[in-house]
């Protein structure tokens, strides 16, 4: 019964990334004609991959995370420019590398004893995030050690290292989503 729900989880975990892959983020502000949508810059990707991890524990979102970078590694393209075996020496792969690492933290973090509230859960969420940048940016700098990025590391840097902050905000997101989630499922605490 456990595997079945550890498969489910991943299945459906992978199914949320994909699709957090299509679609844009938004933050909804108000102003001076009532409330409007404002881009973000990023995807859904990286909440959809902490949120599997938040709801369905370590196992079930390491599964997620590897089927994902399998499925963009071997052509289909569900990676932000397509896919293909190229993204190995692409800037951006240690961020989509690190979804392994981050999965399986943040699913650890939200199975410990006591990770019953939001806050809890979105700073396991927050933990996964760092993680995930972290290995980005450790490959930007083998890369350009490796000579592979030019003099182009400090604008890869920016470039991607301001996307941590719209992505923070949707760890608080993510957290909110996993507590309800977790008590309509009946998720052990």
């Amino acid at each position: 019964m456990r595997a079945l729900a550890t498969w489910s989880g991943a299945i459906a975990g992978l199914l949320l990334i994909v699709a957090g892959g299509l679609i844009p983020a938004f933050l909804a502000l108000p102003g001076p004609e009532g409330w409007s949508l404002r881009p973000l810059g990023i995807t859904l990707q990286v909440p959809a991959l902490l949120l599997t991890a938040l709801v369905a524990g370590p196992r079930s979102a390491l599964l997620a995370a590897v089927a994902y970078l399998s499925v963009g590694l071997f052509q289909l393209p569900v990676f932000q420019q397509g896919g293909g075996i190229s993204y190995l020496v692409d800037p951006g792969f240690g961020y989509l590398a690190g979804f392994i690492p981050a999965a399986w933290i943040t699913g650890r973090l939200a199975r410990q004893r006591g990770m019953d509230d939001p806050l809890a859960l979105s700073a396991a969420a927050g933990v996964g995030l760092l993680v995930l940048q972290l290995c980005g940016l450790l490959n930007l700098l083998i890369g350009a050690l490796a000579g592979r990025w030019g003099a182009s590391l400090v604008p890869l840097l920016v470039g991607y290292g301001l996307a941590i902050l719209p992505q923070a905000l949707l760890c608080c997101a993510a957290g909110v989503v996993a507590w309800v989630l977790r008590r309509v499922l009946l998720v052990p605490s």
